[in-house]
């Protein structure tokens, strides 16, 4: 059995509360754009831009992953950068992230209103290699690059 630890160590951890997501099906290049996106938010506003980008009512800003991307609306104003998308799957997936670490953050007796992200890392997962058939005898592969993500909260003020 693999031994599963965080990438990130605390000195006092009695008002810090962690979560991890294993084995996400997204690429690790879009979960990284919106682990970006939240670093630092409070947990409530956080919460609230995933919905929204779920809804398609706000972009989030993708600085690496970024050629060819459209420019958005509103995010060069917002963020400092024009480029951005809306990514749906990994929002939804975040989303289900940061529930969690908040009902560890419950169970450990902390606010949940005075929370504040203060880590958050995304790593490559598993790599499921398939290949599709083609014409002549050939093939190409069609890879799913999955994601492990980690998150951990802090009470503040």
């Amino acid at each position: 059995m693999p031994v599963w630890k965080y990438s990130f160590k605390f000195r006092d951890e009695s008002k810090i509360a962690k979560a991890m997501l294993w084995d996400v099906p997204v690429h690790p290049k879009v979960m990284r754009e919106v682990a970006e996106a939240i670093r630092g938010m409070k947990l409530k506003d956080a919460e609230k831009f995933l919905e929204r980008v779920i809804e398609k009512k706000e972009a989030v800003p993708f600085r690496h992953a970024n050629r060819k991307q459209a420019h958005r609306r509103g995010l060069a104003a917002k963020w400092g950068w024009p480029a951005g998308r809306y990514p749906v799957k990994a929002a939804k997936h975040m989303l289900r992230l940061l529930k969690n670490v908040e009902n560890n953050a419950e169970v450990k007796d902390l606010d949940p209103e005075r929370l504040k992200i203060i880590a958050i890392a995304v790593h490559k997962g598993i790599v499921l290699k398939r290949w599709m058939p083609r014409a002549r005898g050939r093939a190409t592969p069609k890879n799913k690059t999955h994601s492990h993500v980690e998150i951990a909260v802090m009470e503040v003020g």
